[in-house]
């Protein structure tokens, strides 16, 4: 077998030969009349009205059979067959066996007719190079084996792979649903800053980045939180943001450090308005992406359609570990911790990783659809506190096949508790919990000039890898990969 470059050198020649013959390789323009997909669903018509069209796209297949050729030409996502006979196109016909191969781009002018064997063809007149492919593909039906580099070669992976060409398009889809649906709903479309001098709105280890032009490091944001409620103190009742986040921790089948997210801020509403607005937004992202509510998940059997429940944090994890975070000591949590085979960073370890870490131990045998209620004020310093319970916050959290998927609350907006909860947060900071949050004072500002009655809502795109049931890796069209070693 030829090794690459081998069969790279083998190209070049092929590409000298066009040039040779007086084509260019890779011109800048085409004359392609109809796309591919308009020849194939206007076949009818246009095969009937017998006119010569121009279509083109990329040749994924060739067959040669005597003074015959046959190319299946793919673009965008329908193929036709392109029919080349040696005794219509003499010298043309020649140079096409010679120089072009599976991979190549062109563009070809003739007229619409069926075979014999009922399969829709355009019959070559003229064609045309519009660029030529100096590596072969992988093979049409194997793909790339290799799961490094499928993903790393992630173009070639769509190219080939059905199924994850429709991963592409229903990622599309995944987020124009969101937006249309936050739009109907009468919610403002805006965009907020991505370097910031101090980040906040979740708790996570940021990026840190030097700003040349102003002298000093900046943080890409792990949220666009505390930007989008500032616009509530501005006067707009209902905004909304998709855009990207980054966060400086681990990578895994849940989690990215680059990915994108989707945050709305409701003024006037509570998270019980929320909860209600949430569960309506997720049936109709998985209706109009999926076209279903039932789904398979990691093993659980998860059916978006049913009555959502709703699961007490201090609760659930009494139930399920037999520790009541209300009163037992650090000690006895990471007793407990270790009696489950829990692993967990010991770095910076306080009293809300322990408690985190015994909930996450309880989340994984939650199939959901349902919301986590009744946080501790401890676990969430931008949330409001329960009317019923000063100790709880009223935050929700979407939790589906084990795992949070969106995340909400009434928004804290007093100025002087959340001031008191940023204190908080710095103190755990300063022991060595590098995903508290920071201080910032200019948020609590803003707040001083007043923010009314808030629910907020975030969700990743978590959310889409979970309802196709794939690592989030799989679910971005380019996920970041490591350098190739020199």
């Amino acid at each position: 077998m030829a090794s690459l470059e081998e069969l790279r050198a083998e190209r070049l020649k092929k590409l000298n030969l066009l040039k040779e013959a007086g084509y260019n390789p890779y011109p800048a323009q085409t004359e392609i009349s109809h796309s591919i997909q308009e020849v194939v669903t206007g076949f009818d018509d246009l095969a009937g009205a017998e006119k010569e069209v121009t279509t083109g796209g990329r040749i994924m297949a060739l067959r040669r059979q005597g003074g015959l050729i046959f190319a299946d030409i793919f673009d965008n996502s329908e193929s036709l067959q392109a029919l080349f006979k040696e005794d219509e196109l003499g010298k043309a016909f020649e140079l096409f066996a010679e120089a072009i191969d599976m991979g190549d781009f062109i563009q070809v002018t003739g007229k619409l007719l069926v075979t014999k064997r009922g399969e829709k063809t355009i019959q070559a007149v003229s064609w045309k190079i519009l660029a030529k492919s100096l590596r072969p593909l992988p093979d049409q039906w194997a793909g790339l084996q290799d799961e490094e580099e499928r993903l790393r070669k992630r173009y070639l992976d769509i190219l080939t792979n059905p199924e994850i060409r429709t991963i592409v398009e229903r990622r599309s889809i995944f987020w124009q649903t969101i937006r249309s649906f936050m739009l109907k709903h009468g919610f403002l479309e805006v965009d907020t800053p991505i370097l910031e001098n101090i980040p906040g709105g979740a708790d996570a280890k940021p990026f840190i980045t030097h700003h040349n032009a102003l002298g000093m490091d900046v943080y890409l944001r792990i949220a666009p939180e505390l930007w989008l409620k500032r616009l509530m103190v501005a006067g707009f009742s209902k905004v909304f943001e998709i855009g990207r986040i980054f966060r400086n921790e681990g990578m895994d089948a849940e989690h990215l450090q680059d990915y994108s997210m989707m945050e709305f801020y409701w003024a006037y509403a509570d998270y019980e308005q929320g909860m209600k607005f949430v569960e309506e937004l997720y049936k109709e992202i998985a209706q109009k992406t999926f076209g279903t509510w039932q789904f398979k998940i990691k093993g659980f059997d998860v059916d978006l359609g049913q009555t959502w429940d709703r699961y007490d944090y201090t609760q659930t994890i009494l139930d399920k570990t037999g520790i009541d975070i209300s009163k037992a000591s650090l000690k006895e949590m990471e007793e407990k911790l270790k009696e489950l085979g829990v692993q967990y960073d010991k770095k910076g370890f306080n009293l809300n990783r322990a408690v985190d870490n015994l909930w996450k131990y309880c989340r994984k045998q939650i199939s959901g659809p349902g919301f986590l209620i009744n946080v501790p004020v401890m676990m969430e310093p931008l949330a409001k506190r329960s009317a019923k319970d000063n100790n709880l916050v009223e935050r929700f959290q979407v939790i589906i096949a084990g795992s949070e998927n969106g995340k909400g609350f009434s928004e804290l907006n007093d100025p002087i508790d959340q001031l008191g909860r940023f204190q908080d947060q710095m103190k755990l900071r300063e022991a060595g919990d590098e995903e508290a949050q920071m201080q910032d004072d200019e948020f609590v500002e803003a707040l001083e000039y007043g923010m009314p009655p808030t629910c907020g809502f975030g969700l990743s795109e978590r959310l889409f890898s979970f309802l196709l049931d794939k690592p989030i890796r799989e679910g971005q069209i380019f996920p970041l990969m490591r350098p190739r070693d020199k």
